[in-house]
């Protein structure tokens, strides 16, 4: 009984920004039913108009049509309304998209922020070194050794040269993503005691 009585509700889904589009759209509903209402009352005002003047009843018929012609007016009105109403609901449910890009460049600027802590550029800068220095360490040894071999032998140094650049760039990927994987090993290990906290 107590788990029962003690269990927390679920926090509601819908926003104020919910609420806003449905309002919105209940008085864009509305007008519209009134628009259906005046349009069925103008018609049948204007046919017994036409009755009328058959019968002889100008004045009458002049009075009805006069009445006719307001209806028009507040029937252009309410348009005017349920454009507006439809245009709100419409910039609302722009914004809506333009907050979630928003949240998204967030994350992924928060990710781009983590990778470059986790390697300085100083650090880049070394291994690219390294790098270039071992290239150009292989590129003197062709030098040197350029007049000695033969046409077969100069294919294999560069296919050997370029299997060892693949490597190197190779190793220095891998470097990269041991690093992102600590990072977010570290970052999850930092957040889970406070999950055991919250769910305690």
């Amino acid at each position: 009984m107590g788990n029962v009585f003690g269990r927390k509700t679920q926090p509601s889904r819908v926003t104020e920004r919910d609420k806003a589009i449905l309002q919105l759209k209940q008085q864009r509903d509305k007008l519209k039913q009134y628009q259906k209402k005046i349009t069925f009352h103008m018609d049948k005002e204007r046919l017994l108009a036409k009755q009328l003047l058959n019968d002889g009843k100008k004045e009458k018929a002049l009075v009805l049509l006069k009445k006719t012609r307001y209806q028009d007016q507040l029937l252009n009105k309410a348009e005017s309304q349920i454009s507006n109403l439809e245009h709100m609901v419409q910039d609302i449910e722009f914004m809506q998209i333009e907050m979630k890009v928003i949240e998204g460049l967030k994350v992924g600027n928060d990710c781009l922020k983590s990778m470059q802590q986790m390697m300085s550029i100083e650090e880049v800068e070394r291994i690219l070194d390294e790098t270039q220095e071992s290239i150009e360490y292989q590129r003197q040894i062709d030098e040197l050794l350029a007049g000695s071999l033969t046409q077969e032998d100069e294919d294999a140094v560069l296919a050997e040269l370029e299997a060892i650049t693949h490597t190197i760039v190779c190793l220095f990927c891998c470097f990269c993503v041991f690093l992102f994987v600590l990072f977010t090993e570290k970052k999850e290990a930092k957040s889970k005691p406070n999950r055991e906290m919250l769910a305690a």
